[in-house]
């Protein structure tokens, strides 16, 4: 198992961590990793040279753990590291894989909602008879939009769909969507079926899994949620994990209105969040090959549980 980490480095300190990540990799160092930093806004800038600058080389196997990253840059921070003699154990393939929806949609597509998209490049619109063909292969009734990596599900102009019937609905909230994203529009455009998912305070109330090598190391709430306790059921999960073939992967799920627990998202474990509260130390653990007390962690303290 690798033993090092690569995080994002501080911007105006960039001999730190990121105040972000600095908790994490202070943990990690004390757990016995090297840890050495990423300078990411070379990364998405295209200077690999310059990104992985801080990086000893000859580290041997690590994992990343910072912001994201379009997949053709986590390809370029690959082969930058690769040539210093350092081997992320995520493949740019496995990358993009978890991280972006079309990679994962299709080994969990009986546990997830329905999808389908089109690939858009920067300021690129769907034509009309695009969008009802991707609506027209969904479910009837509502709906929702998406890039292949992120949503904006605060603004349900750019979000919901009352009806995917209608086409004009659907092409208005695509294109305020597409806008608003400007040049972070990831991949392309995404229409979901729209569930009924059990919430607190109007928005669903998610689980967040985080799974190394197959196994669920630690289960808690999503950072958007980080109030709530919830225990989902990984019923089949954990197989569609071990198919997506991905080492370090995120799921998180959210309790249908009928009690059934959904995959909402996955997510390369590298560039997903912790909420606060949730204590790192079991995954950090699990990256490194140190021994865990148990195999799945939880938060102890009691929070609002919601129900079906």
């Amino acid at each position: 198992m690798p033993a090092a980490l690569l995080y994002c480095a501080d911007l105006l300190r960039p001999r730190r961590p990121d105040e972000h990540f600095a908790a994490e990799a202070a943990l990690a160092a004390g757990l016995g990793a090297t840890v050495a930093l990423i300078d990411h806004d070379a990364l998405t800038g295209g200077d690999t040279a310059r990104a992985v600058a801080r990086v000893p080389a000859n580290l041997g196997t690590a994992w990343y753990r910072g912001w994201m990253a379009r997949a053709d840059r986590y390809a370029e921070l690959h082969r930058a590291l690769a040539a210093r003699g350092v081997r992320l154990a995520t493949g740019p393939e496995q990358y993009r894989a978890a991280h972006e929806l079309p990679g994962w949609h299709g080994t969990f597509a009986a546990l997830t909602p329905a999808s389908r998209w089109i690939p858009l490049g920067q300021g690129e619109f769907p034509a009309a008879d695009a969008l009802a063909g991707l609506a027209g292969a969904l479910p009837g009734g509502p709906g929702m939009v998406k890039d292949f990596v992120k949503s904006r599900k605060d603004e349900p102009e750019a979000f919901f769909v009352e009806d995917l019937a209608d086409v004009a609905a659907l092409r208005r909230t695509a294109e305020c969507f597409i806008g608003r994203q400007g040049p972070d529009l990831a991949g392309g455009l995404v229409v979901r079926a729209f569930e009924d998912f059990v919430g607190i305070g109007g928005r669903a109330a998610e689980a967040r899994v985080w799974w190394v090598r197959g196994e669920p190391v630690v289960v808690g709430p999503h950072p958007d949620h980080p109030e709530a306790l919830v225990e989902p059921d990984l019923m089949g999960v954990t197989e569609a994990v071990a198919a997506l073939g991905c080492p370090f992967v995120t799921t998180d799920l959210a309790q249908r209105a009928d009690g059934t627990w959904r995959v909402v998202e996955a997510g390369d474990g590298q560039v997903s969040d912790f909420p606060r509260g949730t204590d790192p130390e079991p995954l950090i653990r699990a990256l490194i090959g140190r021994p865990l007390p148990h195999p799945i962690h939880r938060l102890a303290d009691e929070g609002p549980r919601p129900s079906a």
